[in-house]
């Protein structure tokens, strides 16, 4: 009996050992390399000490707080959400960030530090393992060729049957690519586009013979019900100005050259409970009402849904039409490249962020060039890993870089933020969970060059309009040297393209009742663009 408590003493002692160590190994790889959990933050506190590569200037406490939420800038969302009971993970994470950085700083490689007895990692870890997640850049030059070769090289599929209204299309492409020579036209800028000719060729065709066919079928809200408010709202006046035309619609589908799918993507991520919370189970909805038009009506068959198109603005428009309307022409304000926006097939939509359906096109103008004092200017929330890396770099760094994190949402905070705006030179338009930001719209209604940090995205009307001429374009790589290159532009150049910035204004303004070149016939040409580029008849044998 003393024997065997002598061996129990020793296997719980042993046992003891070996749970202690455990939990000392555990504490150990925790502190080196963080909690694994969704969205590279961890949902506890974290007090993070570290260094930077190449950094000899020393930065004072920052506090941050995330919202690791999969939108962007839109209040309203989470309210709806939490209204819903969604699931949505709506986590804040408090960051108390000690770093050393320079305009030299690395954002390759985090640097290890030691805090106390522990060795840790560089504070931006969590940040930069979500940048090491993200697929390879593709640049703005590499866009261009992107666009080039798809003018080439089409893959819509072939008709089932062919249809004079065919005929029209392929007799309008050969009139716009036989445009005489346009060196300018009023109220125009020839260097703000790629082809001045053969788009004015293409807008004037476009608006004599289109003729688009709207499907009645679907229940409100998550059809035919527009929101004309909010961040989403392009989604909403396209769909309210589109149901609502006279010009191009028609009552006969045999005569449409389109089929406009009048969905909202931001009602059906909130309006069918929580049955539907997955974008699997969103998209299978989808699916459903594209089974119910190819069933009812032979054209959706015809083309594989080739000449049909939607317009969506929600984060996620990309991810829920991909696979059912893969042959679609897809107006998306979600362009991303690396994650399956087509150049050439896809178009890109503005972000129109519309605070009063009443007044769309309020507050709209800025100082002169002489007038602005501000080299540069960003303000907002949190959202994504790249911002806070921009704020922690710049903020209270140079009296010419205004970057503050979120401002006061009263009318007070609200006025200041338009004033910095108007004030500014360069306005910068840094990407949030996902690449699209209201901020490119704001800088133009506001007369401010746009720089856009954002990885991957296809700016607006990118077929038509030559963007280099009027906006600068940032790798995020880069961003640690943001200030260099924007005081490295030339003042005459900086001026010129500031002037484009107010010729190009027109294109991104909604209108009660639609204008020539304004946002509806942007968007519309777009999609006639891309149809008119990839139509096709049916061989004969």
């Amino acid at each position: 009996m003393r024997i065997l408590s002598r061996l129990e003493r020793f296997d719980i002692r042993r046992l003891l050992s070996g749970i202690i160590v455990t939990a000392g190994l555990v504490v150990l790889l925790v502190l080196c390399f963080g909690i694994p959990c969704r969205n590279s933050f961890c949902l506890s506190p974290v007090n993070v000490s570290g260094i930077v590569a190449n950094s000899n200037e020393v930065v004072s406490v920052v506090k941050t707080e995330i919202n690791l939420s999969s939108d962007d800038d839109d209040d309203e969302y989470e309210e709806e959400t939490r209204n819903n009971g969604s699931s949505r993970e709506n986590v804040k994470v408090e960051l108390n960030v000690s770093i050393n950085s320079s305009p030299n700083v690395s954002l390759g490689k985090p640097e290890m530090a030691v805090e106390g007895s522990v060795l840790v990692r560089s504070n931006v870890l969590p940040i930069l393992k979500r940048q090491k997640q993200v697929a390879a850049t593709v640049s703005i030059s590499q866009m261009n060729s992107l666009l080039i070769r798809s003018l080439s090289s089409s893959h819509s599929p072939k008709p089932r049957w062919s249809s004079a209204r065919d005929s029209e299309m392929l007799s309008a492409k050969f009139e716009i690519e036989n445009a005489s020579v346009v060196h300018e036209s009023p109220g125009l800028d020839a260097s703000v586009y790629r082809n001045i000719s053969k788009f004015l060729r293409s807008y004037d065709l476009m608006e004599r013979k289109l003729r688009v066919y709207v499907y009645k079928e679907g229940k409100k809200p998550i059809f035919h019900r527009p929101m004309p408010r909010g961040i989403y709202a392009s989604e909403g006046w396209f769909m309210k100005l589109m149901e609502s035309n006279k010009k191009f619609l028609v009552k006969d589908p045999r005569k449409a050259h389109l089929f406009y799918i009048p969905v909202s993507i931001k009602a059906l991520r909130t309006s069918l409970g929580l049955d539907f919370q997955t974008p699997k189970d969103l998209a299978d909805h989808l699916k459903e009402y594209v089974d119910l038009i190819a069933a009812k009506y032979k054209f959706w068959n015809r083309t594989a849904g080739a000449d049909h198109f939607l317009v969506a603005c929600h984060d996620w428009g990309n991810k829920l039409t991909k696979k059912h309307m893969s042959n679609s022409v897809r107006a998306l304000c979600n362009s991303n490249v690396a994650q399956g926006f087509r150049i050439g097939i896809d178009t890109a939509l503005p972000v129109t962020y519309i605070r009063s359906a009443e007044s769309p096109i309020e507050y709209r103008g800025g100082k002169p060039p002489s007038e602005r004092k501000i080299l540069a200017f960003f303000a907002g929330s949190m959202h994504g890993y790249l911002r806070p890396i921009l704020v922690q770099l710049w903020e209270n760094k140079s009296p010419d870089m205004k970057i503050f994190g979120p401002m006061p949402r009263d009318p007070q905070g609200k006025k200041q933020y338009r004033e910095y705006m108007k004030s500014s030179r360069y306005c910068i338009c840094a990407r949030g969970y996902e690449v699209h930001t209201p901020r490119v719209v704001e800088a133009i209604i506001n007369e401010c060059v746009p720089v856009i940090i954002a990885d991957n995205y296809v700016p607006p009307f990118f077929e038509v309009l030559n963007w280099e001429e009027f906006a600068v374009f940032v790798e995020e790589k880069d961003i640690q040297n943001l200030r260099n290159i924007l005081v490295s532009i030339p003042e005459e150049r900086y001026i010129g393209m500031q002037a484009r910035v107010k010729t190009v204004q027109q294109h991104f303004l909604w209108h009660k009742k639609p204008v020539k070149f304004d946002l509806f016939h942007m968007i519309l040409h777009s999609v006639w663009h891309s149809r008119l580029n990839r139509v096709k008849t049916k061989s004969r044998h």
